[in-house]
């Protein structure tokens, strides 16, 4: 439950980021990639120093060997990148920049690809969230979810505008931003429940939930950031979004 909860917070913080639109308020262009580089600076250390390190720890803890652990690690974490990769081959949807990926999309509308498109962003992350609780460790939970929460906020707001670009009210710009973040405690209940109802899968699901995170941050976010001339931008809004999570982890766990 508290994973769940933890991961409906984190998701609710997308819609948070987009009640801007409301007000009229817009985003230029390089602060949206310094903001997503902010997003990606947070998901990279939450990967390593929430995911990947307490996954090795419980699994050295388990098998009583670090290499066994560390096995374990690199086998999560390529299974976790493997999984998101097959969901951007086989599911139909569509980028605001990149364009469609994945199969036919047949009848479906734009609106709707671009839906599936975040929804495959989003499910790790409350996914990675829920892992952490159902470990038990609460403040690696507690600290992953603060962290998750954050970068959700201007993601939130950068999607919000790119559909008002698009020609959609402010209405249903933010209540399409808010929805996407609300596939988060979805992904945060099922990773909650798989380590609560089989404790041996733990460093299984946080090296998972790691590889599914940074497969998401080098296919999509960084590229995405650094298209438009602004890396330099995107590269300090990744430094500060890395240090502060890894801050809020080391403080907070």
């Amino acid at each position: 439950m508290m994973g769940f909860l933890a991961s409906l917070a984190a998701g609710l913080m997308t819609g948070a980021g987009a009640l801007l639109v409301l007000f009229g308020k817009t985003l230029h262009r390089k602060w949206s990639d310094t903001l997503l580089g902010f997003a990606a600076g947070v998901m990279i250390s939450a990967s390593y120093f929430s995911l990947i390190l307490p996954g090795i720890e419980a699994a050295t803890e388990r098998s009583g060997s670090v290499t066994t652990a560390a096995l374990i690690a690199v086998a999560g974490v390529l299974l976790g990148a493997a999984a998101v990769w097959a969901m951007n081959e086989t599911l139909p949807h569509e980028h605001f920049v990149l364009g469609p990926e994945g199969a036919d999309p047949g009848a479906l509308s734009k609106i709707w690809l671009f839906v599936i498109a975040i929804t495959i962003h989003n499910f790790p992350e409350g996914m990675a969230v829920g892992v952490g609780f159902g470990g038990g460790n609460v403040t690696n939970g507690l600290s992953l979810a603060t962290g998750i929460g954050l970068q959700n906020a201007p993601e939130g707001l950068a999607v919000a505008v790119a559909l008002r670009g698009l020609g959609y009210s402010k209405a249903r710009s933010f209540s399409i931003a808010l929805l996407t973040g609300l596939i988060e405690p979805v992904g945060g209940l099922i990773g909650a429940a798989a380590v609560s109802f089989a404790e041996v899968l733990l460093p299984w699901g946080l090296s998972f939930a790691a590889g599914a995170m940074l497969f998401i941050i080098s296919h999509e976010i960084i590229p995405e950031t650094h298209r438009n001339g602004h890396q330099n931008r995107a590269t300090a809004g990744l430094l500060v979004g890395l240090v502060l999570m890894m801050f809020l982890d080391v403080t907070l766990g």
